[in-house]
Order: C-alpha cells, then structure tokens, then sequence
C-alpha cells in the first residue's frame, strides 16, 4: 500500500489523475513507473536535456549523470521514488499523461508482447505458461527474469525487459514462472562463421537429458508445425530466421528426447525450401546446439 502521507498530498494537488494514483501503487510495490503521453510514447527531452546537452543518457540507452527532474528520458526516467513521482514536475506530465508505464528490466521480469492472434498462437504451442496480460490486440506474456530487450523477434513478438518499457495494464491473470531459455533464445543472434564450432553432424540429434514437460503430444507437435511456419513465413534474413528457430526448438524440446529426427527432418526441408543448403542446415542445428550448451 503507498503510504498515507504520500496519497495526502497526491489528492491536495490539483486535478490529481487516477494514472498518478496507480504509478504511486505500483511504486509502491517495487515497479519504476513513468508518464506515457498520446501514441504512448514517452515525454521528450525538456529543453535543459535537448539533444542530450545535460550529458546524461545518450539516446536513452543507458543511465547517465543527468538529474534532471522531469520525466525525461524514456525508459530511463522510471522511478520508484513516491517523492519525484508525486512531485509537482511530474504532476503536470500525469495531468496530460495518456498512459503509465514501466520499467520491466527494473521490475525483474520480461514481457513478450504478443501483437496479434497468430502470435498468441505460437506462444501458446511453443512457450512455457505464465501470467498473462490482455493488450489491445495480443496479449503480454509476463516471466521472471530480465535479458536484453529486442523487437521484431518474430512475426508480431517483441522482447520488453532491460532498458525498455512497456504500457501498464493492470495484473494480469496465472501465476509468473522463471523466464525460460525459449525466450532467451529469440534474442540471441547466430555465431559469425569465423566462430563456429566444427561440423560433425550429417544427422540431427536427439535429445533426452532431462523431464518432459509436455502436456500432450500435440504439444510438441504444435511447436515444430509453428516452426515450420514461422521459416516458411520469412521474407528476409532466412538464415538467421531459421537459425533462431532451431535455437528456439531445441531450448523448448532438445532436453526431453520427445524430439525425434523426423521432428528435425520437417524443420531441415522448410528450411531448405527457402534455399538453404543441406551444410546450412547442419551449421545452424550445430550453432544452435553449442549455444545451448547440449
């Protein structure tokens, strides 16, 4: 609960806004919250902090020795701090403010945000169960945990964690589960050729190091029809789009030995059908593998 001192003088300033009664609460509870204005985007540089002439947070990608106290720079302005968020300064942006927002990387968790049914889809046959968020068109997808942030993972899939934002629309439903290596792996980009391991594999392996965590059969099914679809899908970069999938396959079904190599075979031909070559094939599976440590 915020303190009664602190909703005492949120109520005495004027027009107090329920957006600056619900960044106290979520303050509260540990989460950095900032003003989102119209198109929810952040408030701009004021004119102290104009093309980064304070010196602090170049671009705002990284914390910097600004102090300056408005709500300045994107994701780097949130805050826990009851004192700022309810001061006069950030009064004026919450009386104009669209929306709230906050830090995930700063609040421990990751949002993949789901921008559409067919991504919703995909989460739901490829990644672990956990608290989940209605958006306006998809849905977020709450992890404990923070990486890097990353957009355009895949088709409507963007990865909101360390130095990003994300729009606050209330708890969401189910409970959050560890931030599982399915994810991680959207993010991780293939090794250049230089730093690849060697190639000794002419057939895929299979897994079986670990439980099964699958719900039915269909379950893996589902993943590696997804898979497929998503390398048939791509437009662009088809060779970091299925290596990606490789890495995202086997992070969710390489451990089990429930991934067979006509599960692998499937993924092989889709990626072949885009023109990649049979040794590419086996050089992302491999890359893949490495990266996973399997």
């Amino acid at each position: 609960m915020t303190h009664p001192t602190d909703i005492g003088r949120v109520l005495a300033l004027p027009e107090p806004t329920s957006h600056l009664l619900t960044a106290l609460h979520l303050a509260a509870d540990g989460v950095p919250v900032l003003p989102l204005r119209k198109g929810k985007v952040p408030f701009g540089n004021c004119p102290a902090c104009t093309q980064n002439a304070c010196g602090g947070r170049p671009n705002m990608k990284t914390p910097g020795p600004c102090t300056c106290p408005r709500p300045c720079h994107g994701w780097a302005a949130a805050t826990t701090d009851r004192h700022v968020i309810a001061s006069p300064t950030w009064a004026r942006a919450w009386r104009t403010a669209a929306a709230v927002a906050y830090h995930p990387g700063g609040a421990g968790v990751t949002v993949v945000d789901l921008d559409d049914p067919a991504a919703i889809q995909w989460a739901r046959a490829t990644l672990p169960a956990t608290r989940t968020v209605p958006t306006t068109r998809g849905e977020h997808w709450i992890y404990r945990g923070t990486m890097p942030s990353s957009n355009a993972v895949r088709p409507g899939v963007d990865i909101k964690s360390l130095m990003q934002y994300a729009r606050w629309l209330g708890p969401g439903n189910g409970a959050t589960v560890a931030l599982p290596d399915a994810v991680r792996a959207l993010a991780v980009k293939e090794p250049p050729p230089a730093d690849r391991a060697p190639q000794t594999l002419t057939v895929p392996l299979r897994g079986g190091e670990g439980e099964c965590r699958h719900r039915t059969p269909a379950y893996l099914d589902r993943g590696i029809a997804m898979a497929e679809q998503r390398i048939t899908e791509a437009r662009s970069q088809v060779h970091t789009t299925v290596y990606r999938t490789f890495l995202a396959v086997l992070s969710a079904h390489g451990r089990c030995g429930c991934l067979t190599d006509d599960h692998v075979a499937r993924l092989f031909a889709a990626a072949q059908a885009k023109g990649e070559s049979p040794r590419h094939c086996t050089d992302a599976w491999t890359n893949a593998r490495t990266a996973l440590g399997m």
